[in-house]
């Protein structure tokens, strides 16, 4: 039997549609497009159901044929998620309260989608967490409850099965696959005591001695928690929202693992600078980081946490495996989305564009996603190095011409006129060739070197010129003018932070208000250097 082909949910400021998977993305006959300003929309886990906030009502359909499954007056509905097998609907709407009601109403309830019945309603003033999380088979659903960990057997949620408490607990991420089931969870410092993350097997709650693993670490504002798939280890991304060192304007991240026979590490990066994307791959056994300030290093590492495959750098702040874990995808994701002439592509993984859609003129596009499907529903396929045929052409582009201060223009590119070093991957570095991998030690001694060696950089372009040079040596150009000289530097300083900024808003981090005022001040800055430079 062939697989099915997957439907796009499309949605949009002309409405909410489905479209078939290619060749053809066709839109779906089944569907019947939606022409309102829908708010949200998502996939039940294996595909078979899709649901959307009209703006007036929820509803639910079938994917295969578009029957419909229910339609809820929810009209102040923002965000729906479906339980893991399908048989709840969670919808939440933004609390609000009033003199005649205080205390406001219930905002996050809890649908039986066979009957339509609402089986609980909670409050949850914050959006942050706001969905309860469930194991695969719905058998155990868990809430954060005021430092408490509320959890639920068997969809039940008129009564707590069981409860963890822990003191400020502020994140929680129940495992994947089958019982038992376990938890990680983590707890922010405070008053000079570290954060810490725990793993706990359901429902083994007696103290921290029962926990099956435990991390304890500084520099945490908050974390993101990935499990992999067979729920043997956790991925712990800790953020801290200021770098006192100063290093970046966007705080620093460090990477930790832990694993449920208690194993823990911190995961050393070779390049400084943010985290941009973690993920595992399906077969659990390996996980990618993209991470390093651009060009960003991409590397790939065992359970032991010792790099396997560095793929050098490139522009790139995210990374996905295919479903069989064997095509790995590192790509590059802009922060900003044009408010006209947009749309989207879809793509074969060598690189064709087999669908291309652009949003007509006065429209917006607001999210496209895949119709997931249950794990082992498309076998794995040889990979081909060969592009498809299409008439679309390609994802390649014009290179982007790099800034050149106007004194080395018209001047052949030397090494030294980088901006930055590019690195190749590691198989294609011939002085690597027959290398054993590095270890942790080894590469917490590189990530030193590389710091120090910036750093000793830095410093002799800011230092003046040594008047010892010998007579063969290459001497800034000057015009003779002291003052000008400095007003020169200082604005070749200028230009080259804004650089450094450009670099961070092509990497997807936002910036803020004055950051993106002094990039406005590019065009003048180069009409300056150009008029001070005249008499070099």
């Amino acid at each position: 039997m062939a697989p099915p082909s997957p439907v796009l949910a499309v949605r949009a400021s002309h409405g909410t549609l489905l479209r078939s998977g290619p060749p053809s993305c066709d839109e779906y006959s089944t569907f019947q497009r939606d022409n309102g300003r829908s708010r949200f929309v998502a996939f039940s886990n294996d595909g078979s159901l899709f649901g959307w906030c009209s703006g007036d009502k929820v509803n639910v359909v079938k994917v295969a044929d578009g029957s419909s499954v229910q339609s809820l007056d929810l009209p102040k509905t923002a965000i729906l998620e479906f339980s893991p097998l399908g048989s709840v609907l969670a919808t939440w709407q933004p609390y609000s309260k009033t003199q005649d009601n205080p205390q406001g109403e219930t905002n996050l309830q809890l649908w039986d989608l066979h009957t339509g019945t609402c089986l609980k309603t909670f409050y949850q003033k914050k959006v942050q967490g706001w969905c309860p999380n469930w194991s695969d088979d719905e058998s155990v659903a868990v809430r954060n409850v005021n430092n408490e960990l509320h959890f639920f057997e068997n969809n039940d949620f008129n009564t707590i099965a069981n409860k963890l408490h822990l003191q400020k607990v502020s994140e929680f991420v129940l495992s994947p696959g089958p019982q038992p089931c376990k938890v990680a969870v983590y707890v922010p410092g405070s008053k000079g005591a570290p954060s810490f993350v725990r793993l706990y097997q359901y429902p083994n709650f007696g103290g921290p001695t029962c926990a099956l693993a435990n991390k304890s670490f500084f520099k945490s504002d908050r974390v993101t928690m990935l499990w992999n798939r067979k729920a043997t280890a956790v991925l712990v991304t800790a953020s801290v929202e200021v770098d006192k060192s100063g290093a970046s304007y966007y705080g620093e991240q460090m990477l930790h693992y832990l694993g449920i026979n208690g194993e823990t590490a911190v995961v050393q990066l070779a390049k400084n600078g943010p985290i941009y994307d973690v993920v595992w791959s399906p077969s659990s056994s390996e996980f990618c980081v993209v991470y390093g300030f651009m060009p960003a290093k991409a590397t790939v590492y065992n359970l032991k946490c010792d790099p396997v495959f560095d793929f050098g750098t490139g522009p790139r702040n995210a990374a996905f495996y295919s479903p069989q874990g064997h095509i790995l995808l590192l790509a590059g994701f802009g922060n900003l989305r044009a408010r006209w002439s947009n749309g989207y592509k879809v793509w074969h993984y060598t690189g064709t564009v087999l669908y291309k859609e652009d949003i007509p003129e006065g429209a917006e596009l607001w999210e496209v996603l895949w119709q997931p499907f249950p794990n082992g529903t498309f076998p794995e396929r040889p990979i081909k190095y060969q592009a498809a045929p299409s008439e679309l052409g390609t994802t390649e582009a014009k290179p982007a011409q790099v800034y050149r201060p106007p004194a080395l223009r018209n001047k052949p590119a030397t090494a030294s006129s980088k901006l930055h070093e590019e690195e190749p991957p590691q198989n294609l570095k011939p002085s690597l060739a027959g290398d054993k991998q590095l270890s942790k030690t080894a590469l917490k001694n590189q990530k030193k070197r590389e710091a120090k060696k910036a750093a000793k950089q830095d410093t002799k372009t800011d230092a003046p010129p040594l008047h010892s040079d010998p007579p063969s040596a290459c001497p800034a150009p000057t015009c003779g003018d002291p003052e000008t000289d400095k007003k020169i530097k200082n604005v070749k300083k200028k230009l080259k932070a804004i650089e450094q900024l450009k670099e961070q808003q092509a990497a997807g981090k936002p910036l803020e208000k004055n950051q993106l005022e002094k990039m406005q001040k590019e065009a003048q800055l180069l009409q300056e250097l150009e008029d001070l430079e005249l008499g070099v």
